[in-house]
């Protein structure tokens, strides 16, 4: 179960396991502090992480309003991990009601953000910095500028983007180019077998302009953990996604969605995986993807997703997967397709580059 084989993230020269440990169930408080750890189980979660070789840590000023931080950071001084840990956080949400400087990605919410992560990490840099959500007001020029301005002072190493539209991406990446910047390395998105909607535009842009994807929820909500099979009747599961009307609130108990279910149980019982592997294998093994975010609350579930890369998924398993959870396209990439493209050309024969040929 070793994670210690490590992958450039993106267009940079940083080094990341495949498997990142995600801690927004580290500690109790705020919004997620129903779904959250105590600080004894996050340091056993933490040091068997570290102890099979991860590197990749994400966490958010968001996440359990700062204790998320305050933990990671403790533990990574108690191991005196600093320096070979890749240590990711998000800034974007305001936690001060009222005060709207306070929250955004406007420059001046920025610099306070990274101050204040600082301290709670009990660092003076950041490996990773991302902004965490689109707040459709700040221009991506901004940003860019900031998070330039970040790692030229040295409190940040590299940037990144969680959860924005390809549009802002791609602007942000190119003003950056155009200008010498610091360049965007990492996308933080949603991506699983019941979420595939970022492979229309994200997977592509990452690939073209050099940034590596991190996929969170790869297990889709939980969806996809083992405890929800068709088998044995559907939602009926022991879960957070059975309590109340979860599942279907958030709009994953569907027709669409059990089929996908059926499809990861099948190949779990042919493989002898559990579901939660088979799932996270997929999710790592599709194309941009540079690491799958891992979200442990008890040390047996991360026992569990280490060993989600220790098999190949076969070629027939993998397309029964994909047929499952395949999304038809929407306009206008219905029009991309072969048949559009033989009559785009003539009828000709026509194909990227050649066998051998690598792009710049």
């Amino acid at each position: 179960m070793s994670l210690d084989r490590y992958f450039l993230l993106g267009r940079s020269g940083l080094r990341v396991s495949r498997l990142a440990l995600g801690t927004m169930t580290f500690g109790t408080d705020g919004a997620w502090g129903a779904w959250g750890s105590s600080e004894e189980t996050a340091r056993a979660v933490f040091d068997r992480y570290l102890d099979a070789g991860g590197n990749f840590l994400d966490t958010a000023d968001l996440y359990t309003r700062g204790t998320s931080e305050t933990m990671l950071g403790k533990f990574i001084a108690e191991r005196g991990a600093r320096d070979r840990v890749v240590l990711t956080t998000k800034y974007t949400y305001g936690l001060e009601p009222g005060n709207p400087n306070a929250g955004g990605n406007g420059r001046k919410n920025m610099m306070r953000a990274v101050e204040a992560s600082l301290r709670r990490l009990g660092t003076d840099y950041i490996d990773l910095y991302l902004l965490h959500t689109w707040d459709r007001l700040t221009p991506a020029e901004e940003v860019v500028r900031t998070f330039d301005d970040l790692v030229r002072a040295g409190k940040i190493r590299y940037a990144g983007l969680s959860d924005v539209p390809a549009w802002y991406a791609a602007r942000a990446q190119t003003f950056a180019e155009a200008h010498a910047l610091a360049p965007i390395v990492n996308l933080q998105l949603q991506y699983s077998l019941v979420e595939r909607h970022i492979e229309h535009e994200f997977t592509p842009l990452a690939q073209t302009l050099g940034m590596g994807i991190t996929a969170w929820s790869p297990l889709g909500g939980g969806l996809l953990s083992g405890k929800y099979r068709p088998s044995e009747g559907r939602g009926e599961g022991e879960g957070r996604l059975t309590k109340g009307d979860a599942g279907t609130q958030l709009g994953l108990f569907t027709e669409r969605n059990w089929g996908v279910v059926a499809a990861v149980e099948t190949a779990s019982k042919e493989l002898g995986r559990s579901m939660a592997q088979v799932a996270l294998n997929w999710t790592a093994t599709q194309p941009g993807v540079g690491s799958v975010i891992l979200g442990a609350t008890k040390l047996a579930q991360l026992e569990d997703n280490l060993a989600a890369l220790d098999f190949e998924i076969p070629a027939e398993l993998r397309r029964a997967l994909d047929q499952a959870s395949t999304l038809p396209p929407p306009f206008p990439y219905k029009m991309f397709g072969d048949a559009y493209q033989t009559m785009l050309h003539g009828g000709a024969s026509v194909s990227d580059k050649p066998v051998g040929y690598t792009r710049p």
